[in-house]
């Protein structure tokens, strides 16, 4: 009966409100989880600023090997952060298009009748475009537009932020980031730590090369991961 039901005049509100309520739910668990794994990435970033930092103390011949890795890692963590920017913003929007739209059926009940709304049409649009959601935002916006909450789908067109390869950061904010993480360590000048108290290993600075772009394409993956 319910199927023939559905058939012929299609779900009832109370269906479409729950299915939409679901498609926000699993949305916004997939945030959070790309939010968590971004929090794990941001500490081990900051954990190889330190580790760069303190190579370079203890021995000068490596100096300014390390200056420019903790620099390379500095544009990393902007980047890290400013991706966990982006979805933490994203979430908030979530949650404001759950409630419209909540708002919005329980307005029916009492109207009879739904009305557009340009604010969640406004608020969609915005998150259909990440690339994260953009499956089930636009499965979203199919079911928010059955129910006449929105006039028409959005469109997903994403112009690319500025996360790319080679982009590359102000040096003020990567002067300022490696001033936050390295703040609380008494900086030694390399000048003034005597040579022959850290004796530079012949094998050593092509060993870490190689161990440290092993590391930072790994974490540069994983961010990759996150945005697609």
């Amino acid at each position: 009966m319910d199927t023939a039901r559905r058939y012929f005049f299609g779900p009832t509100p109370e269906e479409q409100k729950r299915k939409c309520n679901a498609l926000m739910r699993s949305n916004t668990r997939k945030l959070d989880r790309d939010l968590a794994n971004l929090k794990v990435l941001e500490a081990k970033t900051r954990t190889l600023i330190l580790q760069a930092s303190k190579r370079g103390q203890r021995n000068p011949s490596q100096a300014q090997q390390a200056r420019a890795e903790t620099r390379i890692f500095a544009r990393e963590l902007l980047r890290v952060r400013r991706q966990e920017q982006r979805l933490a913003t994203s979430r908030a929007t979530l949650a404001s298009v759950g409630m419209q739209v909540n708002e919005a059926f329980a307005m029916r009940k009492i109207e009879g009748s739904l009305k557009n709304s340009t604010g969640i049409m406004k608020d969609v649009n915005l998150l259909v475009r990440l690339p994260e959601l953009t499956g089930t935002m636009r499965e979203l916006s199919q079911e928010l537009m059955k129910a006449g909450i929105i006039e028409e789908m959005v469109s997903d067109t994403l112009e690319q932020e500025d996360l790319d390869e080679d982009t590359e950061e102000a040096e003020t904010e990567v002067d300022k980031v490696l001033g936050e993480v390295l703040r609380d360590r008494v900086q030694t000048p390399a000048a003034q730590v005597p040579t022959e108290l850290a004796p530079a290993e012949p094998n050593e600075p092509v060993e870490e090369d190689a161990e440290q772009e092993e590391m930072l394409a790994q974490m540069r993956g994983r961010l990759e991961a996150l945005k697609s």
